[in-house]
This record gives C-alpha cells, structure tokens and sequence, in this order.
C-alpha cells in the first residue's frame, strides 16, 4: 500500500506539471488562418525583395531546413516576441521532451533575406500554406504552428507522436550512453 502512495503522489505532481495549452492563444492562433492570404501576399513580397538583395538561393534554404528537421526529432522555429511562438515552446516545455529551437528573429518584419525566404520555404511544406510562426516538426514533418500543436496536446496525441519519432525525454539517456558510462 505504501508504493501505491508513492506512486499516486509522483502521478500527481507530474500531472500537475504538464502544461494546459492556454485557451485564449489558442483561438487567437485559429482566427490567424482568417488572415492568411494576406499574410502569405506579404510574405512572398518580403522574401522576394530581401531574398533577391542577399542574392539567397531558396533551394538551398529548403534543403538546410528539411536536414535541420532531420537531425532534430522535435524541432521548433519561432519568433522572439510572438506570443504564439511562446505558447508552443511551453507546449512544447510542459511534455518533458527535448526539443530544439530555432529563432527566425524577433518578428516577422525584421527578419533577413535568409528567414524571409526560409519563413515562405516552410508555408509550402504544409497543405493549409499558412506563412505565420512557430512552425514544429516532429520527425521531420512540419505538424503545422501553435493552433495545430494545441490541438494535438489536448487529444493526447502529442505525447504519443513525440515518442514514436523517437524524441528522447528530458534527461534521458541513450543505450550506447548507458554502456560507455558504465550504467547498465
């Protein structure tokens, strides 16, 4: 009976922990597809001044961002300020996964040539073509931004998605680790 006790109570505080998506966020990500067009019209205008001044090669910025979400099983590009791209990383946060951020700038009209075109490369690898961030890979697919990882949390899904691409949780260490350090 006693490690029932234990085992509630850590059952608990880990509940406890988990991170609620903040419903507020949330519909405000939703209602963001309701500007979209004009979004992506800016967008593609941006990037195709600054890209052409920074004489940036698009392809280039395609292949290092499909590597980038290769390389990293839970992978985030974000805006410093934006309050969506906040609300994803302790989405992201509140599943005790790592994950790797990447930020494009501190918002979308101050961004380079490079993240201007990497910002318009990444709305073309989701059907809905929605140009805002965050934008989260998991496994090396983009999953969509905030409204799209909100959802996944709330049906339980994400802890589940994260785990079959093999995102290693916070702390967790791999089997070769292990043996080399002498742990199993």
């Amino acid at each position: 009976m006693k490690n029932l006790s234990i085992i509630s109570l850590a059952a608990l505080a880990a509940s406890a922990s988990a991170y609620a998506p903040n419903p507020v966020i949330n519909v405000g990500a939703k209602g963001m597809s309701l500007l979209k067009p004009i979004f992506k019209l800016e967008a593609e205008l941006q990037a195709a001044a600054l890209g052409t001044i920074a004489k940036i090669d698009k392809e280039e910025v395609i292949n290092e961002i499909q590597e980038t979400a290769r390389t990293n099983k839970a992978l985030i590009y974000t805006y410093g300020l934006s309050p969506f791209s906040s609300e994803a990383v302790a989405i992201l946060e509140g599943t005790d996964y790592e994950f790797t951020q990447i930020e494009l700038g501190a918002e979308w009209f101050l961004l380079g040539g490079k993240e201007s075109v990497a910002r318009v490369a990444m709305s073309e690898m989701l059907d809905s073509g929605a140009t805002s961030l965050p934008k989260v890979f998991i496994g090396g697919e983009c999953i969509g931004g905030c409204a799209e990882l909100a959802e996944l949390k709330e049906s339980g899904e994400l802890e589940a998605m994260l785990s079959k691409a093999g995102v290693r949780k916070n702390g967790q260490v791999d089997e070769p680790e292990k043996k080399f350090f002498g742990l199993f």
